[in-house]
């Protein structure tokens, strides 16, 4: 019996390491050498509020979740001007569903001047999966994710919706 366990343990082991190996090799097919932070850093800084969170997903994707504290911005950077006020040195960190769409938009900010910008390494879906705190419109907490379509959402182990 402890042997079927530990087989079993070690099958189920490997399936984690397996999706998390294949999520990193599909993230690595959008990344460049744009600055990352790991969600732990990040989520340090959701602790501290001493960073600003800017979300460029979708408002439909938004409103069902996104971190506490966290202002959507437009991917085209149409609605920059409402961060017009923020020091150009604050640390500032983007994110999306996987990183991709962040990551451009990061490199937006840095033409306009902005020096610490950072990108969530894995995006929000990452953040989800290690069941980081989110919230809703309203604020509550939420482990919902908005799953961008369903191509993309099957990387989020949780509760996902279109």
């Amino acid at each position: 019996m402890k042997l079927f366990i530990f087989i079993i343990s070690i099958a189920i082991m490997s399936s984690s390491f397996g999706q998390s190996s294949d999520y990193k090799k599909m993230l690595s097919k959008y990344y460049n050498d744009f600055p990352t932070i790991s969600i732990d850093n990040a989520l340090t800084h959701v602790k501290k509020g001493d960073a600003l969170f800017l979300d460029v997903r979708r408002k439909d994707e938004f409103l069902v979740s996104h971190i506490k504290s966290a202002k959507r911005m437009n991917l085209d950077g149409s609605n920059i001007s409402d961060i017009k006020n923020v020091d150009k040195d604050k640390l500032i960190i983007v994110y999306c569903s996987v990183g991709a769409r962040s990551q451009n938009f990061g490199e937006i900010l840095q033409k306009k001047g902005y020096t610490n910008v950072k990108n969530i390494y894995g995006g929000l879906f990452y953040w989800a999966n290690e069941k980081y705190p989110m919230v809703d419109l309203k604020e509550n907490k939420t482990a919902r994710i908005h799953g961008y379509n369903a191509e993309w959402g099957k990387w989020v182990k949780g509760e996902v919706v279109y």
